[in-house]
């Protein structure tokens, strides 16, 4: 019996603080929330976008405001490195509406919507984890011709 009252008290004095402060804390979760909308002018509301470097991940919410439909006047949102706009926009144009504009599986893509029409929205989640500061990120809409005007900066502070 002694022995089984010394062991609970080694385990009292040993683990229960190391359980306390020893255990690595988990890092938490920080969901960022964004809002952007198009309209049929052919224009973005937001020329930049800014998260701050402690998100985890991103929910963005693209709303299209105009009346048009998605066939002759649809938006979508893909964020990709600076570099790489024109070439992700050009292999939209072959991906077609079926592939939302988006090359399929096109690894320079980090994130994207599909392509919405008038008073429709769509929203994406993505993990920041791919995500470096300092980097030059940028954000356009994929329809084709859309791709000059709909762009903006995607920053991370």
């Amino acid at each position: 019996m002694r022995l089984n009252r010394n062991a609970f008290a080694a385990l009292l004095v040993i683990g229960v603080p190391a359980l306390l402060l020893g255990a690595p804390a988990q890092a938490a979760s920080k969901v960022c929330k964004l809002a952007i909308s198009g309209n049929d002018a052919i224009q973005y509301d937001k020329k930049q976008l800014t998260i701050t470097a402690d998100c985890t991940q991103v929910e963005l919410t693209l709303t299209h405001t105009g009346k048009l439909p998605a066939q002759s006047m649809g938006h979508d949102w893909v964020l990709v490195k600076a570099e790489d706009l024109s070439a992700v926009a050009s292999d939209g144009l072959t991906a077609g509406i079926a592939n939302n504009y988006v090359k399929p599986n096109d690894a320079r893509v980090i994130a994207h919507t599909k392509v919405v029409g008038g008073g429709e929205s769509t929203s994406v989640t993505f993990a920041t984890s791919a995500l470096q500061k300092g980097q030059a990120y940028k954000y356009l809409c994929t329809f084709p011709g859309h791709n000059a005007i709909m762009n903006g900066d995607f920053i991370i502070q």
